[in-house]
C-alpha cells in the first residue's frame, strides 16, 4: 500500500512550495519505504510514497498520462489494490488506450481519462486516491467503497490540503491542530462509533465511504457513486450458501495476486480460518507453496482469560488446528508487557490520536513481525459485520435501545468530563443526534418491519459505524510498518449479496454467522467452525496495569497536565485510590483501558500541540 498527499491552491503558486509539500510527503515514508515522488504545477502540488507490491519497477508515482517532456492531461496519486485491474487494462486497451507499465495505478488512470466520474464504480479493490486534470483545472478525490483506504482532508479559504494520514495535513504550517466542542465528543463519547466524515481536528475531515470529492475555483462537491439496496432475497439457503462460497472464492484468488511475499492472519475463528482455507486451497490449485499464517498471543493468557461475551475460548488449540488441518507453515508472536509498553509511543505517532491502548500495541508488535517475513497479509477482519456475528446482534436489550446497541448500559469517557467541559460538549445529545441520523440512513426495505426492520439497521450501524474505527485501526496500525493488510470479507460484492439475506438464514441454525459457517465447513476442522465469537486476545496486564497505574499518579500530580484542562481531576483520582476502573472508549470489557485511553489523551495533547477551541 502507499501514501498520498498534496495541496490545492488558486491563489498562490505551488512550484514555490516544494519544501513544504515534501515535508508533507515525508510524513508518510513508513507507508511507502520503497520510493517516493512528487508532482508540481501551480495551482497543484502531489506527493506520493511507495509500498511496492505489484510492477515493483514500473508503479511510480505520482503517475502522468504522458512523457517527460510531455503536458498531461492528469496526474495521479494513488494508494490502494485494483482487484480487477487485469480485466479494466483488457477493456481499456480494446478502446484504444495504449500502457507504458503493468501497474494498476496506470489502469486507475487510464479509466478516469476515459469514464471519468464513473471510472470509481467500475473499480474492485481497497483504494484512496487524488487525480488533477489539468485540462478542467480540477481535484478528484476518491476513497473505496467499504472505506478500508483512509483520505483526510482540510478546505481552506483559497484550496484544500489533503493526505492519506492527518500527519500529512499536520506538516503544513497553514493547518492548526486545534479540538473544538465536536472533535471532544468524538474523541469522550463517540469512539466507538465515530462519525462518518469527521476528521477528529477542527476542520479536518474526511472522504467518506463510497464518496468521491470534487474540487474547482469556486467550488467543493461531494459525490456518492456507492451505497448499499435493500431488496427482497430469494434464494433459498443451498443457493445462497453456494453464492457465498462462490463468492469469497473469487475474492481471495483476486487478493493472493502480489509480486511480493504474502501471508494471512490466523486466529482461529471461523473468519480468519475461512480465508486461510481459500488461500491454501488457491495456491495449491496453482501448484504454489504453502500459506505462511501468522498468530498472536501473550504469556500466561491461557490461564488468564476469564471468559465474557467478547472472548469465550483461547486461540492457540483453534489455530494449532486450522494449522494441522491445512498444513500452513505457521508462527506464533508471544508478546510480553515490557514490548507493549514500549510500542505505545509508536502506536499513538502510527494513529494520530487517542487510540485503544495495548491492544494497537500488541496489533502494532504483531504486524511488525509479519513484516519481517511478508509485505501482503490477508485478515479476516469485517466478517462479523457483514454476517452479524458480534453480540449486540444477539442481545435483546441491546437491540430494543435507543442508542448504538453496543454502548447500551456503557459508562463513556465522557463521564469524566469537567462540569463546564460537558455543558460546552453536551455528550449525550450529541451522541443521540449522531445515533437517530445513522439510523435515518438505512436503505429500509419497503415493508419489513419488527425484528427484521431493527436488525437491518443494527446491520446498517456495524458497518457505518463500528466497522470503520476497526478498519482504520488495522490500516494505520500496519502501515506503520509497511505491511499491506488486505480484507476480502470488504469485497463490495459479497457486502452487497450479503446486506439482502433474511437473518433467519444469516443465522442459520439458531448460530451467529451461520451461513457463512455453512459455507466453508467442509474446508476446516469441525470445532473451528462451530467455535463461538472470540475477539481479539487481549494481554492479562499485571505488568502492564501496574505501570500505567503509576504513571497516572504522576499525571495527577502534574498541575500543567493539558488532559485535565478536558477531565475532572478529582474523579480520576478518586477512582484511581479506590482501584475502580475508569471508563473505557473499547466495548469489550478491559480493566484497563479507560486509564490507556486517558493517559494517551494527555501524551497526544502534549506531543501534537493540540490546542483547545
Amino acid at each position: 500500500m502507499c501514501g498520498i498527499t498534496g495541496w490545492l491552491d488558486w491563489d498562490r503558486d505551488l512550484r514555490e512550495q516544494r519544501q513544504t509539500v515534501q515535508a508533507m510527503t515525508d510524513t508518510l515514508a513508513c507507508r511507502g519505504p520503497d520510493a517516493g515522488g512528487t508532482w508540481f504545477s501551480a495551482r497543484a502540488a502531489l506527493g506520493h510514497r511507495r509500498l511496492a507490491v505489484i510492477d515493483l519497477q514500473g508503479g511510480v508515482q505520482p503517475l502522468t498520462d504522458a512523457g517527460p517532456q510531455q503536458t498531461p492531461q492528469a496526474v495521479l496519486a494513488y494508494n490502494g489494490e485494483l482487484y480487477n485491474y487485469r480485466e479494466l487494462r483488457t477493456e481499456l486497451q480494446s478502446l484504444g488506450h495504449h500502457f507504458r507499465t503493468e501497474s494498476d495505478t496506470e489502469v486507475v488512470l487510464q479509466a478516469h481519462l476515459r469514464w471519468g466520474a464513473d471510472a470509481p464504480s467500475r473499480l474492485n479493490g481497497i483504494y484512496a486516491y487524488a487525480i488533477w486534470d489539468t485540462r478542467a483545472q480540477e481535484l478528484t478525490l476518491v476513497r473505496d467503497r467499504l472505506g478500508v483506504k483512509p483520505l483526510y482532508y482540510h478546505a481552506h479559504a483559497t484550496g484544500l490540503f489533503f493526505g492519506s494520514e492527518p500527519k500529512a495535513i499536520l506538516a503544513n504550517p497553514g493547518f492548526r491542530a486545534e479540538l473544538d466542542t465536536e472533535g471532544i465528543a468524538e474523541l469522550f463519547a463517540l469512539p466507538a462509533a465515530p462519525t462518518a466524515g469527521h476528521g477528529l481536528f477542527r476542520g479536518m475531515r474526511e472522504v467518506r465511504p463510497g464518496h468521491l470529492l470534487k474540487v474547482t475555483r469556486g467550488a467543493t462537491r461531494e459525490v456518492r457513486y456507492w451505497q448499499l439496496h435493500s431488496e427482497a432475497h430469494t434464494d433459498d439457503t443451498a443457493t445462497t450458501t453456494a453464492k457465498i462460497r462462490e463468492l469469497l472464492t473469487d475474492t481471495v484468488e483476486r487478493q493472493l495476486l502480489s509480486d511480493v511475499p504474502l501471508c494471512t492472519l490466523l486466529s482461529g475463528g471461523i473468519d480468519s480460518s475461512a480465508i486461510t482455507a481459500l488461500a491454501a486451497l488457491a495456491r495449491s490449485r496453482a501448484g504454489h507453496d504453502k500459506v505462511d499464517t501468522f498468530s498472536v498471543d501473550f504469556p500466561d493468557s491461557a490461564t488468564a482469560l476469564r471468559p465474557d461475551n467478547w472472548r469465550t475460548t483461547h486461540d492457540a488449540p483453534y489455530v494449532q488446528a486450522v494449522v494441522d488441518h491445512l498444513g500452513t507453515r505457521h508462527s506464533q508472536v508471544v508478546l510480553p508487557d515490557d514490548d507493549l509498553l514500549e510500542a505505545r509511543d509508536m502506536v499513538l505517532r502510527a494513529r494520530d490520536r487517542p487510540g485503544w491502548g495495548e491492544m494497537d500495541a500488541s496489533l502494532y508488535l504483531l504486524f511488525r513481525e509479519v513484516r519481517r517475513q511478508s509485505t501482503v497479509a490477508l485478515s479476516g477482519e469485517a466478517a462479523d459485520e457483514v454476517f452479524g456475528g458480534y453480540p449486540y446482534f444477539h442481545a435483546p436489550e441491546g437491540l430494543a435501545a435507543t442508542t448504538f446497541p453496543w454502548l447500551h448500559g456503557r459508562q463513556t469517557p465522557a463521564a469524566l468530563l469537567r462540569p463546564e467541559v460537558r455543558a460546552a460538549v453536551r455528550p449525550e445529545e450529541y451522541t443521540a443526534q449522531q445515533y437517530r441520523d445513522s439510523l435515518a440512513e438505512t436503505p429500509e426495505l419497503p415493508g419489513e418491519q419488527g425484528s427484521q426492520r431493527r436488525l437491518r439497521q443494527v446491520g446498517h450501524l456495524a458497518l457505518t459505524r463500528w466497522m470503520p474505527p476497526l478498519l482504520d485501526r488495522v490500516d494505520r496500525v500496519s502501515m506503520a510498518v509497511g505491511l499491506e493488510v488486505r480484507v476480502p470479507f470488504c469485497d463490495h460484492r459479497l457486502v452487497e449479496y450479503a446486506w439482502n439475506i433474511p437473518w433467519e438464514l444469516k443465522s442459520l441454525g439458531g448460530t451467529p454467522k451461520g451461513i457463512l459457517r455453512e459455507a466453508v465447513r467442509d474446508l476446516l476442522p469441525p470445532q473451528v467452525v462451530d467455535r463461538p465469537k472470540s475477539g481479539y486476545p487481549s494481554t492479562p496486564a499485571v505488568r502492564y496495569t501496574e505501570v500505567l497505574t503509576a504513571r497516572m499518579n504522576d499525571l495527577l500530580a502534574d498541575a500543567a497536565a493539558p488532559v485535565f484542562d478536558l477531565v475532572d481531576r478529582e474523579v480520576v483520582r478518586d477512582a484511581i485510590r479506590h482501584g475502580r476502573p475508569l471508563p473505557s472508549p473499547r466495548t469489550a470489557p478491559n480493566p484497563v483501558g479507560g486509564l490507556d485511553h486517558l493517559l494517551q489523551v494527555d501524551e497526544w495533547l502534549r506531543a501534537y500541540k493540540v490546542g483547545l477551541r
